[in-house]
């Protein structure tokens, strides 16, 4: 008895199988009521009275095993199964690839970051607008010249409502509603009445920004863009400042900064000049500030504003504009490194 006991055990320690269906052939082999260690139990009333105490434990540790054994195989069986017609509810009906994000989200998204880092919050508005958030504000008198510098999509007359075509229309309801100090980033479209080519479109991306409260000069702003300029760029670019005019800031000026491809020496790209041009800025106009209701004599400020694309062509050498807007998934594929 005792030798068979220690086979069978043997044997159910290292039994395999390979469907469900050979668990149940082995469960009705070992523990059905003709089963083999069923026939064992019966066979107990002959074991001799002084063996029937170790032989009992043997019995009982070959059903426990043989139990557990079979009970291990039919649960992984079952799990396959199941796993196997799961359903995954998040999946589509066909395979879609990871997409990558827009060059231009990169490029937004790397200045609002650069930015944030010196204290400035975004703020946002609509692109459709009235004419006095867009020029009014802004030291655009109704037949002043400088209106004709960008030429606006008029959506209805009398009162004048247009698409925006800067950011700096953001500003104006920033201003208006809040107190100094202020320290705002302003992102978005805006749109021009401009033929479509490689190096213009009539809608395109900016990002401006804002800078009021006392004691602000053309220092802090300098050092701010100088900032800027090495977090985008790289730490050895270099900028410099050439006087322009903006209706909105007195003085003004557009920054240029060292073209990183020849390192300032001259080539193709910065028209053998050295230097690229990036963005306008310059300190806030006193009657801007008061055409808002902040006091010029006791409050200044600094402005600035960027193209996107202009950006992004500086940092991915893109030659076309367009191809920021045409969606082609050649191109967008080009930038999954740039995340």
């Amino acid at each position: 008895m005792k030798e068979k006991i220690e086979a069978l055990l043997n044997e159910v320690r290292s039994l395999t199988a390979s469907s469900a269906d050979e668990v149940e052939q082995m469960r009705i082999k070992y523990l059905s009521k003709k089963g083999e260690i069923s026939q064992l139990f019966n066979d107990f009333k002959n074991v001799a009275g002084d063996e029937k105490r170790i032989v009992g434990q043997m019995l009982n540790e070959l059903k426990n095993v043989t139990q557990q054994r079979l009970s291990e195989m039919k649960e992984a069986f079952e799990n396959q199964v199941s796993a196997e017609n799961m359903v995954d509810m998040s999946r589509s009906e066909s395979p879609i690839e990871f997409g990558t994000r827009h060059p231009l989200s990169i490029v937004k998204n790397e200045i609002i970051d650069i930015f944030s880092r010196l204290g400035f919050t975004v703020a946002e508005g609509p692109e459709i607008e009235d004419d006095w958030h867009v020029f009014g504000a802004l030291n655009f008198p109704p037949e002043h010249p400088a209106r004709d510098m960008q030429d606006t999509f008029f959506i209805e007359k009398n009162p004048d409502i247009l698409l925006r075509t800067h950011t700096s229309s953001v500003q104006s309801h920033v201003i208006t509603t809040q107190k100094p100090p202020i320290r705002v980033l302003c992102p978005g479209r805006v749109y021009r009445n401009e033929a479509i080519s490689y190096r213009a479109h009539c809608f395109f991306h900016q990002v401006e920004g804002l800078y009021i409260d006392k004691n602000v000069s053309f220092a802090d702003l300098k050092q701010a863009l100088l900032y800027f300029a090495k977090e985008m760029f790289g730490e050895g670019t270099q900028i410099r400042l050439r006087p322009s005019y903006f209706p909105f800031t007195e003085p003004s000026a557009e920054m240029d900064i060292s073209c990183d491809l020849c390192g300032g020496k001259g080539c193709a790209f910065c028209k053998h000049t050295g230097w690229v041009e990036i963005l306008g800025c310059g300190m806030v106009d006193p009657a801007v500030l008061e055409a808002c209701g902040i006091d010029s004599k006791v409050y200044s400020g600094y402005a600035f504003g960027m193209g996107v694309e202009r950006i992004a062509n500086l940092k991915f050498r893109c030659k076309d504009l367009r191809m920021f807007s045409e969606n082609d998934l050649r191109f967008l594929k080009q930038f999954d490194s740039a995340l």
